[in-house]
């Protein structure tokens, strides 16, 4: 009888490492205001980004993937979650009034800065589930990763962005030499990780590059003075930023490779919201980031996992909330949390059609414009009025707190976003309008209403 007992734990013992062996490792790359057109696989003629370019042609690209806000904090608790922002009231970075009080018709919503640990995040169930558990570079939504999930963070804090890519980096938070450009330090130091790690794991990358301040690498940025673009990216400071990036993820997927942890590993590249208009270009798409037209919210978003997903590229509309839901499918874990994300993993492993559903964004608050003139938003004086969008199918409706004004977008035809069709299309508007209300109550979605005082026209 002690014979068979020893016999059944040591089977259940090796059972269990079987099992979590069989567990995909996971890395999640989230780079900072990364814009559409920023990379070589996403049609950029200026930017160099070989690895990715390579690591791009193993998976599945999505041409339609979206950011869960137009700005970073809003956006990266949202893919945590798997949440609307009208969930977990994040909505932006710092205050919500932004811009000068006389010209805000409206009380904005008041912004909510830290995450409450009342919310779960994916890497906190992927912790309980037996996942090791790393974060590298920005963080953004409390004071520490640690407190959602992370076994051990690299250079992560509340910060946005640090005060300088080279030494002294200011209010990042970190525990080491400060005698390298920063992105270079924090991929060194998830190298010298990378022999304590073992499988399952998860590694969740958010370099701070390429956020401002835009600080290149001089060797970098001097092949790009000269290039020519027919995009418009002409910025070679920036261009050496992206680069580097692409050279940082070489290295650690060469250290990863040696150690042998790339066995079964599924990678996500994205970005957390889109390009920083001036600083970069991503036509067809319309303004950039802080804007909820295309050039705010639309990202680049790429999955790779050998002899899962096949390669190519994919038109169907997914949101980066996705990613909770189908990060645990693919880790073979049940769970019980409701997310406003979907599995994707039937579209990516087999390529089976999605039910058509409705995105959204909410942004109840104002955020002034960008310093230089851009004739992609709406006024001179906010890149973003308070308002909601919806996207269903190739209709995009985008709806003013202040005004109750909308547009009307088919973004089949007019992916710029330059011809509003609200009053060509009366119904297709009347219905969109008509599910972003419902959605409205269904989350408990913050609407502005009260008007200021302060407000003399613009």
């Amino acid at each position: 009888m002690k014979k068979l007992l020893i016999t059944i734990i040591s089977f259940l013992a090796f059972f269990q490492s079987y099992s979590q062996e069989m567990k995909p490792n996971i890395i999640l790359i989230n780079v900072d205001d990364m814009g559409w057109k920023d990379l070589g696989f996403m049609g950029s003629d200026y930017y160099e980004t070989p690895f990715l370019d390579s690591l791009a042609g193993k998976g599945m690209i999505f041409d339609n993937g979206y950011s869960g806000a137009s700005n970073c904090a809003p956006s990266r608790a949202s893919l945590l979650t798997g949440l609307w922002s009208s969930r977990h009231h994040i909505i932006t970075v710092a205050s919500s009034e932004r811009g000068k009080s006389i010209n805000r018709k409206i009380i904005p919503i008041q912004n909510t800065m830290v995450l409450s640990k009342a919310f779960v995040t994916f890497p906190q169930v992927l912790q309980k589930n037996g996942y090791q558990t790393l974060h590298a570079g920005k963080w953004h939504i409390s004071e520490s990763p640690n407190d959602f999930g992370f076994d051990e963070s690299i250079g992560g804090g509340s910060n946005g962005a640090p005060k300088s890519y080279y030494p002294p980096y200011g209010n990042v938070n970190w525990d080491g030499p400060e005698t390298v450009y920063l992105s270079d330090a924090i991929i060194g130091k998830m190298i010298t990780k990378i022999n304590q790690l073992r499988s399952p794991y998860l590694l969740y990358y958010s370099p701070y590059t390429v956020h401002t301040p835009i600080q290149g690498k001089a060797e970098l940025a001097k092949k790009y003075v000269d290039k020519s673009s027919g995009l418009g990216q002409n910025n070679s400071e920036y261009a050496s930023m992206v680069e580097n990036l692409d050279s940082n993820l070489k290295l650690l997927f060469s250290a990863l490779k040696q150690q042998k942890l790339l066995e079964n590993i599924l990678i996500v590249f994205t970005s957390d919201n889109g390009g920083l208009k001036g600083i970069t270009s991503q036509p067809p798409l319309r303004s950039g980031k802080g804007s909820y037209y295309e050039g705010g919210i639309r990202v680049p978003m790429l999955f790779v996992w050998n002899g899962k997903i096949q390669s190519g590229i994919n038109s169907t509309p997914i949101t980066q909330l996705d990613l909770f839901p189908t990060i645990l499918a693919a880790a073979g874990i049940q769970s019980e949390m409701n997310t406003d994300g979907i599995n994707l993993l039937p579209l990516l492993e087999a390529e089976e059609q999605l039910d058509p559903r409705p995105l959204f964004w909410h942004f109840p608050i104002y955020l002034e414009a960008y310093s230089l003139p851009d004739p992609g938003i709406r006024d001179s004086l906010f890149r973003t009025r308070p308002g909601s969008v919806i996207r269903q199918g190739k209709w995009k409706l985008h709806y003013y707190f202040e005004t109750k004004e909308i547009e009307l977008f088919d973004l089949e035809a007019d992916i710029s976003e330059k011809t509003d069709l609200s009053k060509s299309n009366p119904e297709v508007a009347s219905k969109l309008l008509d599910m972003m209300k419902k959605w409205w109550q269904e989350t408990n979605a913050p609407i502005p209403t009260q008007a200021n005082p302060e407000y003399i026209g613009n």
